[in-house]
């Protein structure tokens, strides 16, 4: 049977452009379709805007410190129409890189969105079909906001990058790490953050003890964290949005966000209809190699919800071209992938947490050290830094590293090799100090603080 493409990707995001452009590079005739802006999630409404703004709300603190070792520096008020322009300035250049990299690369690219028909062919919303031996679903997530009686009023993170203004008062519904992270923006910005969440903590699935640091630096900070609250309505008055809480309160905003979670963006694709496996949650089923119960459609990246990061999906983008264009079947490896956290202060972690070691019965040794960073506090801050080892008994090897810190995702990219390795604690010990950093502590904690 004759094909339009060897290959049809479907989604410009991180994962699809990279599997589209590494296979045309294999000599394979590749199409893509992107409803949206070309670069997805993390360049267009996520990973990049968020670490800009996260830039932008530090400065307030770097300039304080300024003070401290003797600049006569003095802050004006944040020009946040100022900023907005220069971050979609850089956006709409980062999406120009995309698509020059796709021509650059031979990929017949088009702005429609584009559904699956059947097991080789999609069909655009212009009207026109294209077939293709081989088809790749890389369509990312997208946030999620429950109803509720005046649901319609939040605004999600998608919509955060875009405001005409910048709120007085925010509230931000969410414990996980995009609420906490625009949490720490917003307040480094002037704006007045309470931040509502169901648990008893924020941050529910990483190490505790170094959670537990954080909610308290970001309460110190100035953020009003709401443990076991949730919204039950929300209306629109004169002063704002009256929002309705579980506890029993009422409070006025000026604008809510919602950070409850994100859902594959599967919705309406034709994946049912062509035999697709799907989850409950709209997430599309796949084996280790990324391949569908139909044996020519493939799925890649948050799509499939395995591991929600951007760099996995290019690794899971780099594999799929692997095992279809090159004829070497690859896995990607979903253990100890290390991640960041941008909140403020910033987390680094890869590994188990002390929770799940005792949760998998396995008996650990935990190494700690906290402390209060050279640089703030010589500026008479009082934020502290942690490091945190988790220790298999058993061997001695490193099976979890957390750190808070500034820097923390810098710190555990390169933790992360050794993790990876398979290190032991004796590894740790055996390498030289870099003196005077906050990483050195890495290597320096020499007794457990504690067995678990």
């Amino acid at each position: 049977m004759s094909f339009d493409y060897d290959l049809f990707v479907i989604g410009g995001g991180s994962g699809g452009v990279r599997a589209a452009r590494v296979a045309a590079a294999e000599g394979a005739r590749v199409g893509l379709a992107e409803e949206s802006r070309m670069g997805g999630t993390c360049v267009i409404r996520g990973c990049v805007p968020k670490k800009l703004m996260v830039f932008a709300s530090g400065y307030p603190g770097h300039m304080a410190d300024a003070a401290a070792y003797g600049w006569d520096v003095t802050a004006g008020g944040f020009d946040w129409g100022r900023f907005k322009g220069q971050l979609e300035t850089e956006l709409d250049r980062l999406e120009g890189v995309y698509e020059r990299l796709l021509n650059n690369s031979g990929v017949d690219w088009v702005k429609h969105r584009a559904v699956v028909t059947d097991a080789h062919t999609v069909m655009l919303d212009n009207g026109e079909s294209k077939t293709a031996k081989t088809i790749l679903v890389a369509t990312g997530g997208w946030p999620f906001v429950p109803e509720f009686p005046g649901s319609d009023l939040a605004v999600t993170s998608n919509e955060m990058f875009h405001l005409e203004a910048l709120p007085k008062r925010l509230l931000i519904v969410g414990g996980g790490y995009i609420a906490c992270e625009f949490a720490g923006i917003m307040n480094g910005l002037g704006v007045e953050v309470t931040q509502f969440f169901r648990g008893e903590q924020i941050l529910r699935g990483f190490d505790r003890e170094t959670v537990d640091l954080v909610a308290d630096q970001m309460g110190k900070a100035g953020i009003a964290l709401c443990p076991g609250t949730n919204t039950v309505s929300m209306e629109k008055t004169a002063e704002g949005i009256l929002v309705h809480g579980t506890d029993g309160s009422q409070r006025v905003f000026d604008l809510v966000m919602f950070a409850t979670g994100r859902k594959p963006n599967t919705d309406s694709l034709g994946l049912d209809g062509a035999g697709v496996e799907m989850a409950p949650n709209g997430a599309i089923k796949v084996d280790e190699f990324s391949r569908t119960a139909v044996p020519s459609i493939y799925a890649i990246g948050d799509a499939t919800d395995r591991v929600n990061l951007t760099p996995v999906a290019i690794r899971e983008a780099m594999a799929f071209v692997e095992t279809v264009f090159k004829g070497n079947p690859t896995a990607v490896d979903h253990d100890l992938i290390p991640s960041a956290i941008f909140t403020q202060p910033e987390i680094g972690t890869t590994g188990l947490s002390e929770e799940d070691a005792v949760e998998k019965g396995i008996a650990v040794d935990i190494y700690t050290t906290s402390f209060k960073a050279m640089q703030s506090g010589f500026a008479g801050r009082e934020e502290r830094v942690f490091m945190k080892l988790i220790v298999r008994k058993e061997d001695d090897v490193v099976i979890g590293c957390h750190i808070v810190a500034p820097g923390a995702g810098e710190m555990i990219q390169l933790a992360g090799i050794a993790v990876k390795m398979g290190a032991t604690k004796a590894d740790f010990d055996r390498t030289c100090a870099v003196h005077p950093t906050m990483a050195e502590e890495l290597v320096t904690m020499r007794n457990p603080t504690r067995s678990a």
